[in-house]
């Protein structure tokens, strides 16, 4: 797995509960901490009120998107 860049949609590994947050739930990575550890604020969007949480690597799985080819026919 790679480490989470800004931008990049995570999901949450473990619940918190004091923030309301559930594990399983996605968000997007809005900046990066160095110190004094590497850690990650995240956006999370679940209920239509914003949340963010400063979160460590090991709690969040980047969420790999991938494009499919659609081949487009000109007539």
């Amino acid at each position: 797995m790679r480490q989470p860049h800004i931008d990049d949609v995570v999901r949450l590994n473990q619940d918190i509960p004091e923030l309301e947050l559930q594990r399983g739930q996605t968000g997007v990575v809005r900046s990066t901490w160095f110190a004094p550890t590497v850690a990650y604020e995240v956006e999370f969007d679940a209920t239509g009120e914003n949340k963010r949480a400063l979160l460590l690597e090991r709690q969040v799985t980047v969420e790999e998107l991938f494009q499919q080819n659609v081949d487009l026919q000109v007539q």
